[in-house]
């Protein structure tokens, strides 16, 4: 990689500053100065900013994250605080949801910078199941765990659900889940039943299944990525 994009990286500054920066020999590799921006750097090097070492982010990452509420799903969003404030990792700009909740849905997010891993989550053919813990507006009846194994359909849809697996657990709060991510779809899927979601938390996908509070996050474990498959 040349060195002017991997400092504009992770530096968060434009190349023109990093032009600027090389010029006033703040930029050493190996010890030596370097002013060059066209300079290809390798992971073996050191470099350093200012005699502060940066570190090379040349491995693959994956974390879970306990969204709270009032946030997006993205590393910068013009009207809204996004998940990036959490996470206080290199280049966190280069992470993704792999899944992305609404504003007001709290629970599990999982970030990776690992573009396939996260196809595996998201695309529909892999059949990932999510677990969503729900309230609802008015009470549940048991007819509809049937309803939903045999999938509905949703205003505008021409398709009906995949079969998702409903759980009452109290008049108003069950557990469901779901193998594909259809927009808003949980909240849809209790709508076409005449139902209304008061509130909604994710709390699995696939095997991971969330255990931190929320605002906090953790890398995932090695089993914990190898679920993903």
């Amino acid at each position: 990689m040349r060195l002017d994009k991997f400092l504009s990286h992770h530096l968060g500054i434009s190349r023109t500053l990093v032009a600027r920066e090389l010029k006033a020999s703040y930029v050493t590799i190996d010890d030596h100065v370097i002013k060059s921006g066209a300079y290809q750097i390798n992971s073996g090097q050191v470099i350093k900013y200012q005699d502060n070492i940066i570190e090379h982010i040349d491995y693959k990452r994956y974390f879970m994250l306990h969204k709270p509420k009032g946030y997006v799903c993205s590393t910068d969003d013009p009207d809204y605080p996004t998940i990036a404030y959490f996470i206080d990792e290199p280049m966190a700009e280069k992470l993704h949801a792999a899944g992305r909740l609404d504003l007001d849905t709290t629970g599990l997010v999982l970030l990776t910078d690992d573009g396939q891993w996260s196809h595996r989550i998201t695309s529909p053919k892999h059949h990932c199941e999510k677990t969503y813990l729900v309230t609802l507006a008015e009470p549940l009846s048991c007819d509809l765990i049937d309803i939903f194994a045999k999938g509905i359909l949703l205003k505008g849809e021409k398709n009906l659900t995949k079969p998702a697996k409903l759980n009452i657990i109290a008049p108003t709060h069950a557990s469901l889940t779901i193998s594909e991510g259809r927009y808003h779809q949980v909240k849809r899927m209790f709508a076409a039943v005449g139902n209304h979601v008061v509130s909604l938390h994710r709390q699995q996908i696939g095997l991971i299944t969330l255990d931190i509070a929320e605002g906090e996050y953790r890398p995932l474990t090695e089993a914990e990525i190898n679920s993903i498959n």
